[in-house]
Protein backbone atom coordinates (compact mmCIF):
# COMPACT_ATOMS: atom_id res chain seq x y z
CA UNK A 1 0.00 0.00 0.00
CA UNK A 2 1.79 3.55 -0.90
CA UNK A 3 1.61 5.89 1.64
CA UNK A 4 1.16 9.57 0.10
CA UNK A 5 2.06 13.20 1.47
CA UNK A 6 -1.31 15.13 2.86
CA UNK A 7 -1.01 18.60 1.40
CA UNK A 8 -2.68 21.32 3.35
CA UNK A 9 -5.70 23.00 1.89
CA UNK A 10 -7.20 26.73 2.30
CA UNK A 11 -9.68 26.13 5.10
CA UNK A 12 -7.52 23.07 7.07
CA UNK A 13 -5.69 26.07 8.99
CA UNK A 14 -6.82 26.42 12.70
CA UNK A 15 -5.37 30.10 13.06
CA UNK A 16 -4.23 29.72 16.81
CA UNK A 17 -3.28 33.28 18.40
CA UNK A 18 0.15 33.52 20.52
CA UNK A 19 1.95 36.33 22.31
CA UNK A 20 5.86 37.15 22.46
CA UNK A 21 7.18 39.34 24.50
CA UNK A 22 10.33 41.45 22.94
CA UNK A 23 12.00 42.52 26.72
CA UNK A 24 15.69 41.91 26.30
CA UNK A 25 14.92 39.52 22.71
CA UNK A 26 18.15 39.64 19.84
CA UNK A 27 15.97 41.48 16.80
CA UNK A 28 17.08 38.72 14.28
CA UNK A 29 16.13 35.73 16.48
CA UNK A 30 13.24 36.89 17.73
CA UNK A 31 12.42 38.02 13.86
CA UNK A 32 12.85 34.33 12.79
CA UNK A 33 10.96 32.65 15.29
CA UNK A 34 7.81 34.61 14.77
CA UNK A 35 8.47 34.37 10.70
CA UNK A 36 8.24 30.13 10.79
CA UNK A 37 5.33 30.68 13.27
CA UNK A 38 3.41 33.03 11.25
CA UNK A 39 4.35 30.43 8.32
CA UNK A 40 3.15 27.48 10.13
CA UNK A 41 6.42 25.60 9.70
CA UNK A 42 5.95 24.45 13.49
CA UNK A 43 2.57 22.75 12.24
CA UNK A 44 3.21 19.07 10.84
CA UNK A 45 1.27 19.65 8.36
CA UNK A 46 3.65 22.57 6.84
CA UNK A 47 2.41 23.26 3.59
CA UNK A 48 4.66 25.91 1.11
CA UNK A 49 1.95 27.48 -1.29
CA UNK A 50 -1.12 27.76 1.92
CA UNK A 51 -1.31 29.57 4.91
CA UNK A 52 -1.06 26.99 7.49
CA UNK A 53 0.63 29.45 10.37
CA UNK A 54 -1.11 31.08 13.37
CA UNK A 55 -1.83 34.75 14.41
CA UNK A 56 1.30 36.32 15.77
CA UNK A 57 0.93 39.18 19.26
CA UNK A 58 4.46 41.38 20.18
CA UNK A 59 4.63 43.15 22.60
CA UNK A 60 7.14 45.53 24.60
CA UNK A 61 8.83 46.20 21.02
CA UNK A 62 10.43 48.94 22.37
CA UNK A 63 13.01 47.24 24.62
CA UNK A 64 14.34 44.86 21.89
CA UNK A 65 17.61 44.04 21.88
CA UNK A 66 20.55 44.37 18.83
CA UNK A 67 24.17 42.99 19.49
CA UNK A 68 27.18 45.00 18.41
CA UNK A 69 27.51 48.57 17.27
CA UNK A 70 24.22 48.03 14.87
CA UNK A 71 21.95 50.80 16.96
CA UNK A 72 24.40 53.55 15.23
CA UNK A 73 25.59 51.31 12.38
CA UNK A 74 22.58 49.91 10.90
CA UNK A 75 20.66 51.95 8.50
CA UNK A 76 17.08 51.85 7.41
CA UNK A 77 16.53 53.50 4.10
CA UNK A 78 13.05 54.63 2.08
CA UNK A 79 12.89 56.16 -1.11
CA UNK A 80 10.38 58.98 -2.11
CA UNK A 81 10.22 58.23 -5.55
CA UNK A 82 12.03 61.63 -6.22
CA UNK A 83 15.70 62.04 -7.56
CA UNK A 84 18.25 62.66 -4.45
CA UNK A 85 15.16 61.69 -2.45
CA UNK A 86 16.81 58.47 -0.69
CA UNK A 87 15.89 58.95 3.46
CA UNK A 88 18.14 57.11 5.70
CA UNK A 89 17.63 56.63 9.43
CA UNK A 90 19.13 54.33 11.83
CA UNK A 91 18.35 51.79 14.13
CA UNK A 92 18.31 53.73 17.48
CA UNK A 93 16.55 56.80 15.59
CA UNK A 94 13.65 54.81 14.81
CA UNK A 95 13.53 52.81 18.17
CA UNK A 96 12.82 56.55 19.45
CA UNK A 97 10.41 57.28 16.75
CA UNK A 98 8.42 53.87 15.84
CA UNK A 99 10.03 50.79 17.65
CA UNK A 100 7.03 48.65 16.48
CA UNK A 101 8.72 48.98 12.78
CA UNK A 102 11.97 47.46 14.27
CA UNK A 103 10.18 44.62 14.55
CA UNK A 104 8.19 44.87 11.45
CA UNK A 105 11.09 45.52 9.07
CA UNK A 106 13.05 42.37 10.19
CA UNK A 107 10.14 40.10 10.08
CA UNK A 108 9.10 40.79 6.62
CA UNK A 109 12.33 40.45 5.27
CA UNK A 110 12.66 37.09 6.76
CA UNK A 111 8.71 36.00 4.49
CA UNK A 112 8.24 35.17 1.08
CA UNK A 113 7.75 37.80 -1.54
CA UNK A 114 4.45 37.25 -2.94
CA UNK A 115 1.07 37.06 -2.16
CA UNK A 116 1.20 34.51 0.51
CA UNK A 117 3.95 36.95 2.23
CA UNK A 118 1.73 39.65 1.87
CA UNK A 119 -1.16 37.99 3.49
CA UNK A 120 0.70 36.33 6.53
CA UNK A 121 2.17 39.91 7.38
CA UNK A 122 -0.88 40.94 7.85
CA UNK A 123 -1.40 38.56 10.81
CA UNK A 124 1.61 40.21 12.94
CA UNK A 125 0.36 42.61 15.58
CA UNK A 126 2.98 44.71 17.27
CA UNK A 127 2.73 46.74 19.87
CA UNK A 128 5.72 48.94 21.94
CA UNK A 129 4.30 49.03 25.26
CA UNK A 130 2.56 45.51 27.30
CA UNK A 131 -0.75 46.32 26.61
CA UNK A 132 -2.67 44.89 23.63
CA UNK A 133 -6.25 44.88 22.58
CA UNK A 134 -6.41 40.90 21.57
CA UNK A 135 -7.78 39.61 24.39
CA UNK A 136 -10.92 38.14 23.16
CA UNK A 137 -8.66 36.12 21.15
CA UNK A 138 -7.00 34.30 24.21
CA UNK A 139 -3.12 34.15 22.76
CA UNK A 140 -1.31 31.41 24.12
CA UNK A 141 2.23 32.96 25.35
CA UNK A 142 5.25 31.87 23.62
CA UNK A 143 8.82 31.64 25.45
CA UNK A 144 12.20 32.32 23.93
Amino acid sequence: MKKYTTSAKYGDNQENWCIIDAEGAVLGRLASTIAARLRGKHNPFFTPHVDTGDWVIVINADKIVLTGRKWEKKQYYRHSGYIGGLKTITAQKLLEKKPEDLVRYAVKGMLPKNRLGRKLFKKLKVYAGSHHPHQAQQPEVLTL
